[in-house]
Parts: structure tokens; sequence; C-alpha cells
């Protein structure tokens, strides 16, 4: 009785680890495809949370995060906002010195001085929703710098991302934004351990997946060849481009299936020469390849 037991366990095994190969291998096929004609860098990793399935293309290779990173950091706020050491409603002071003189900037925009008070929910949603680099440097501030951020990643056993500027040094010298950098696998593990970990309270999480799902920004990228309706919460990531040559154009995030199952998916394209609509279009095609494997 034992041994048939045993025999059926290693043959659903051995069956679920050929379906899983199977996937990574007929998704890889078609990223390749995809990815053929790019003039760029493009890495992936991708993840159906409740099945473990996975598929991957460079995803142990090192990627200029750009904004992406708003979405850790603002992990390592709320993380405090539960410890009780911070409060969604109170007020803190936008600084003269926290205003970014260039890069994209509702805050700035709204008060080009700073020397005005905000409540944390509104810095919080500024940097996720709006990708707002001067609420992105508040935010840095009120954590103690990148250091603090990045600690706050570590800590959740997390190797492959590295906080290391503030957006205002990323904006003096394209290079600097290097120092930011993720391996897709790393960024879809992070977005897997928020999703299913208690890593922070049921409050916050909810709270950072709406401010995801709402952002009005990057509809053609992870959610660009996806029925219209599909809810994503996600996280886009855009440089500039200078020379013909864009450094990073990004999404991550976390896609719902019809059944109910999600994936988590980064797709990172750096160092391109192409259209920001061929850009977009390559992170919507790995996207749509991901969906059509999974959602059968």
């Amino acid at each position: 009785m034992y041994s048939t037991i045993i025999r059926k366990t290693l043959l659903f095994a051995t069956l679920s680890g050929s379906v899983t190969a199977w996937s990574q291998n007929t998704i890889h096929k078609e990223v390749s495809h995809i990815v053929a004609t790019q003039h760029g860098k493009v890495g992936f990793y991708a993840t159906v949370i409740e099945t473990g399935d996975t598929a991957s293309y460079n995803s142990n290779n090192k990627f200029p995060m750009q904004s992406v990173y708003k979405f850790p950091i603002a992990m390592a706020v709320l993380k405090q906002v539960d410890e009780g050491k911070l409060s969604l409603q109170q007020q803190i002071h936008i600084l003269p010195s926290d205003i970014m003189p260039v890069g994209h900037s509702p805050i700035r925009e709204k008060y080009p001085q700073g020397n005005t008070d905000m409540t944390l929910d509104q810095i919080i949603t500024y940097n996720v929703q709006e990708s707002d680099g001067t609420a992105c440097d508040v935010l840095l501030r009120i954590l103690g710098g990148t250091a603090k951020a990045n600690a706050y990643i570590q800590k959740l056993g997390i190797k492959n991302i590295n906080i290391a500027t503030t957006e205002k040094a990323q904006q003096t010298n394209d290079m600097v934004q290097y120092k930011n950098w993720s391996t897709p696998k790393a960024m879809t593990t992070l977005l897997k351990q928020f999703y299913t970990k208690p890593i922070l309270s049921a409050g916050s999480k909810a709270y950072l997946l709406k401010l995801m799902i709402e952002t009005p920004h990057g509809a053609q990228r992870l959610k660009g060849k996806l029925p219209a309706g599909t809810i994503v919460a996600h996280k886009t990531g855009t440089s500039g481009t200078h020379n013909n040559l864009t450094r990073a154009t990004n999404d991550a995030g976390i896609i719902t299936l019809p059944n109910g199952n999600h994936i988590a998916i980064t797709v990172f394209v750096s160092d391109s020469e192409d259209s920001q609509e061929q850009r977009e279009g390559t992170i919507a095609a790995v996207a749509q390849a991901a969906w059509n494997q999974w959602v059968k």
C-alpha cells in the first residue's frame, strides 16, 4: 500500500515538473522570438503564485529599475506604518531641498518652492500612482536614506535588488540609474512575497495594491495586450532618452487570471534604441505570452 502511494506521489511530482518545464520552454521560445527584432536588452521572470509555474528570460541579469524601485520603497514606509512609527494621516513638511529640479514631479509643478505640508498618504499616492520623483525622495528622507530602504528588502531575504540613490541623484547623470538595479527574478520574488506573506498588515497590503491597480500610467505595458478589464497591480519605470538610447523601460506587477490565480511578472527593457511604442509593445507581448500559457 505504502509503495503504491509513494509511486503515485513520485508520478505526480514528475508530471508536475514536466508541466512546469513545458510552460517554461514554451514561453521562453515565444519570448526569444519577440526579442529577436529588438535593439536592446530584455529580461523577464514570471510565476503563477498559486501553482509555482515559472517562465524566464535573462532573469538573473541586472537591469536599472528606474521608478519600479518606488514599489519596494513604499513597502518599507508602510512597514513603519504597521509598526506605529508613522501614520498615513500625519503631516509631512515638503522642504525646498526635496523638490526635484528636473524630471517627472507633479508635486513640483504644484509647489515649485516646496514649503508645504502633505499627509503621508498623499505622498505615497504621488510616489506610486504618479511616479513622482519628489515624493519618492521625501519617503527616502523619512526612512533615513536609501540604505534603510535597501536594508528592509535585504531582511526579506531578497539579495538581488539594490536601492542606492535618490531620484534627484538619478537625474544628474544617466549612468547613476544603474546603481539602482534589480534582476527580473528578484523583483518578481518580492511581488510574490508581498502578495502571499504577512510582511505587511492586511490593511497596508490592500492599500498598496489599490494604488498599483488604479495607477493611470503604463496602460500599454503589462496591460497592453491583455483582455479589457483585466486587473493588473503594477509599477512602471522609465528613463529619459538621450542620443537615441533609452536606458530603462520597465513594468512589474501582479496580473489576475480569470480563474482567480495570479501571475507575478517583471519585464525589464534596457539600453534600447527602439521607439517607446516598440519598447512598450515588447513588454505587452511578453505579458501576453505568459497570459496565453497560464489562462488555460
